[in-house]
């Protein structure tokens, strides 16, 4: 089936909805997930953009991770055979499957065959068992649609969402001096100021709750960044004044770098100030920081670690 370049395209199909036309082209001889996952994209009409989305982590294209589940799970039923590394056909019991001319296959479907339900069952037993004991993580209605790899990232995702609203409540309510400290101990885990010691000697000498100083780009101070915050309520933003009277200061020290980091946001007139400057400014907003502050483990610490392993194709791999 040949896309229609006038065709509408539909958001990338969910798992279960590419099993049935994974099936179909299983069943004409042995295939390649990026093949069949080229062929997929013209049927169902998708854009390049679509074609090409990652998952949030960015370490595969969504349409080849739901292509992939599709077809574990058709495995586990049997459905489909994988007769060697990376490459898999439709089995004697899928070709059945087409013959009867089903409109569609999901996960339902698969729990008639005993192999798939047994499998199945004690998959989501032992998630049970994780919610009972640690809790459910957030979910929607359409889970049932979304692969394992992408119920544990938008769960990922959640929690990170409820981090960084948490880490810049609990800023606001401390003082301007802490504000401070976490900037200074920000800026070193990020790599500038040297020690934690000669940065926090030069920053944090102002008293209007914000902070106010310069700080080494380097260990060696060679490049010096200016640094200005400011600590405000997320219901008030940072306004082009603002920044520009930043701007105005590295102009009169003679300084090209400066970062202005808030807790709040930045008017849409800042953000555009800053970009036809001739000085590099960078804008950290309130999201950002939090961002930063968990990339570099400033105010948050893990609090458990779980390890995904795939198998190791390389290790069954024999020589011929």
């Amino acid at each position: 089936m040949v896309s229609n370049p006038q065709r509408r395209s539909m958001a990338i199909p969910d798992y279960q909805s590419l099993m049935l036309p994974l099936l179909k082209h299983a069943a004409r001889g042995e295939t390649r997930v990026p093949d069949v996952a080229n062929k997929l994209a013209d049927e169902f009409g998708l854009t390049t953009e679509e074609r090409d989305q990652l998952l949030p982590s960015g370490r595969q294209k969504v349409l080849n991770n739901r292509i992939h589940w599709a077809k574990f799970y058709m495995a586990k039923a049997g459905l489909i055979d994988q007769p060697r590394r990376g490459r898999f056909v439709a089995s004697e019991q899928g070709r059945e499957v087409l013959a009867r001319n089903p409109s569609r296959i999901n996960v339902e479907t698969l729990l008639e065959y005993p192999a798939f339900r047994d499998f199945y069952r004690s998959t989501n037993s032992d998630i049970e068992e994780e919610q009972a004991t640690h809790g459910p993580a957030a979910s929607t209605a359409s889970d049932t649609d979304r692969t394992p790899e992408e119920q544990i990232e938008a769960a990922h995702l959640a929690l990170q969402s409820a981090l960084r609203e948490e880490l810049l409540q609990r800023i606001l309510q401390n003082s301007s001096t802490f504000f401070e400290q976490v900037i200074v101990e920000l800026l070193v885990a990020m790599g500038y100021g040297g020690s934690l010691r000669n940065a926090s000697a030069q920053l944090g000498r102002s008293g209007d709750g914000g902070v106010d100083g310069v700080i080494n780009e380097d260990r060696l101070g060679l490049d010096r960044v200016y640094v200005q915050a400011k600590r405000y309520a997320p219901t008030s933003s940072v306004g082009r004044p603002d920044v520009q009277g930043f701007v105005g200061s590295l102009v009169g020290l003679g300084a090209t770098k400066g970062v202005f980091v808030t807790t709040s946001s930045f008017s849409r007139q800042a953000s555009e100030f800053v970009r036809h400057l001739a000085q590099r400014i960078i804008l950290i907003d309130g999201q950002r920081l939090a961002d930063l502050m968990i990339e570099h483990n400033v105010g948050v610490r893990v609090s458990r670690a779980i390890e995904f392993k795939r198998l190791d194709e390389d290790f069954f791999a024999e020589e011929d």
